[in-house]
């Protein structure tokens, strides 16, 4: 079979985006075009890898006929292997092979990046230096450069004051704490940090706490849904093996 031949091959793709309240999942096309409704399940309160795996395959029961596998995670992952976790709160996770739990379980090959990794692929225009952060039960963020993904920074875990992460200071658990026009003086503050730091172009702001914003934005930052997001699964399949697994379980 020639590449012209390889390029017309048709595949579908389950996308799963795991979060630390919520476990979302749709079927897309090869060009991030959703075919089937967007599901969604509670995240097990105590998530170890066994009950986010079963919550996984609950969800997956809705979708029958996909080829391959995206996940979006809440932490670093590294070819497949999840370092940190700390927003579905338990120490199981370190060292975790997720890629080989999934791909075990739904006999399908799968391509796994940190969450907001995925929304960035799905968002991003592509022209110079964007950022996506992502604000939900935690803070995430990602980097592209011309719409390609920059190794990726845990920038939630960086200390934001003396005695804050950005997980701590604008986290949901910030937000219950400390009110919305507290947290949106928080929210303020750190979006003038990260512009003097990074000087993207574009930022995007996506998760679930985004519509929570009520002061206004500056014209180069965009808000997202979560169904924007989930979209990047598609352009997982499209970027270099070598970023992924090795191993027959992650090759297409």
């Amino acid at each position: 079979m020639n590449n012209s031949e390889k390029e017309t091959i048709r595949f579908k793709i389950l996308a799963l985006d795991v979060g630390g309240s919520t476990i979302k999942a749709t079927v897309l096309d090869q060009d991030g075009k959703m075919l089937q409704d967007y599901k969604k399940e509670e995240t097990p309160k105590d998530a170890t890898p066994e009950k986010v795996l079963e919550t996984i395959q609950k969800l997956a029961k809705n979708f029958q006929a996909y080829d391959k596998i995206s996940v979006g995670f809440p932490g670093y992952v590294k070819k497949g292997i999840v370092f940190t976790a700390p927003n579905l709160g338990t120490d199981a996770w370190s060292k975790t092979n997720l890629n080989k739990l999934i791909h075990d379980a739904l006999n399908k090959p799968v391509r796994i990046v940190n969450d907001a990794d995925m929304q960035g692929l799905a968002v991003v225009s592509g022209d110079g230096l964007e950022m996506v952060i992502t604000l939900g039960t935690g803070f995430g963020t990602a980097l592209l450069q011309d719409g390609h993904l920059l190794p990726h920074i845990e920038l939630a875990h960086h200390n934001v004051t003396k005695h804050n992460t950005y997980d701590e200071y604008v986290g949901d658990q910030a937000l219950k704490n400390k009110g919305e026009e507290k947290w949106n003086r928080r929210m303020k503050r750190i979006l003038v940090m990260l512009k003097t730091v990074f000087n993207y172009e574009r930022l995007y702001i996506g998760g679930g706490n985004a519509d929570k914003l009520t002061f206004k934005l500056d014209e180069n930052i965009i808000i997202i849904s979560n169904k924007d997001g989930i979209k990047g699964g598609s352009k997982l399949w499209k970027l270099d093996e070598n970023l992924f697994m090795k191993s027959s379980t992650t090759q297409s």
